[in-house]
């Protein structure tokens, strides 16, 4: 691949969230928004998104540190427990791209601003792009994954304790 070429991608708004970070459980418990740039985008460029549900944010883990980025596998969390994967066979921050995708429960939009429920990015995170979630988009066929990503995720979304 030595014709490859780098590639410009703006950012359209940031999150503006109370995690400031990237702790690794209980992000259904994060409201937080997502505010559009107002040089860029007025607010018909969000019209009708507030009929869906949830939506996709692709955002940037613009503070981790170039010199962190995984290459190969490792150990997720560092639980020696859990086998060496690579970093593509897991969701870590340390990507080579660095972006994260989520989907999140959409509250409400008010002109440039999202408000939304359990996005993973914290505050000031840049982001790149927004989708409406449909449910002709989730996985077709049958969904597996191995029982350390079960292990992994169980306190991700819902905490811990009593819910």
């Amino acid at each position: 691949m030595t014709d490859s070429k780098a590639m410009v991608i703006e950012p359209i708004g940031r999150v503006n969230s109370t995690r400031t970070e990237p702790l690794d459980d209980d992000w259904d418990a994060v409201h937080a928004t997502v505010t559009l740039d107002p040089e860029r985008f007025s607010p018909d460029v969000l019209a009708g998104l507030d009929e869906f549900s949830h939506v996709e944010v692709v955002y940037l883990f613009d503070r981790v540190d170039p010199g962190e980025i995984e290459l190969g596998a490792r150990h997720p969390r560092g639980n020696p427990t859990w086998p060496k994967v690579g970093i593509f066979a897991q969701r870590a921050k340390m990507r080579p791209n660095r972006i994260g995708v989520t989907v999140c429960r959409l509250l409400g939009v008010d002109g440039l601003v999202l408000n939304v429920e359990g996005l993973d990015a914290i505050d000031g995170s840049p982001v790149l792009d927004i989708k409406p979630y449909m449910a002709e988009f989730r996985p077709r066929g049958t969904v597996r994954q191995p029982e350390w990503s079960h292990e992994l995720m169980a306190g991700y979304w819902r905490d811990r304790g009593a819910r």
